[in-house]
């Protein structure tokens, strides 16, 4: 099963650059090359992809991985979802940030106050 991280990061790489490798697909989104063919292949299986030949060009084995219309449309879904899981991170990012920020002007004040203090 593909997690929504990775189906985004292979459905975009495949529709910006449907020429790549499976090794340079596995380079792109820092998986290995087993990963990427085992991504691959599911989404292949599942409609979302098909494999078609260079017709012109002389080394046979060159494919490209264009998306189906299944694959536009999951490549949508999976869009939204990832973004509002990347929007749901940064909500919680922000109130950690803040709350840290109190947490050293806190310290700040008290070191301030702990110097007066001493002299």
């Amino acid at each position: 099963m593909l997690d929504d991280a990775t189906r985004y990061h292979l459905l975009k790489l495949l529709t910006e650059h449907p020429e790549s490798t499976q090794r340079e697909l596995a380079a792109a989104m820092g998986i290995s090359l087993g990963k990427a063919n085992y991504c691959l292949k599911a989404l292949i299986e599942k409609g979302m992809v098909k494999t078609d030949n260079f017709r012109r060009n002389s080394h046979k084995g060159v494919y490209a991985y264009l998306l189906t219309p299944e694959g536009v449309q999951e490549k949508a879904r999976v869009t939204v979802r990832f973004l509002h899981r990347k929007m749901a991170e940064y909500d919680t990012l922000q109130t950690e940030i803040a709350a840290l920020r109190r947490e050293v002007e806190c310290l700040s004040a008290s070191d301030l106050d702990a110097g007066r203090g001493a002299a």
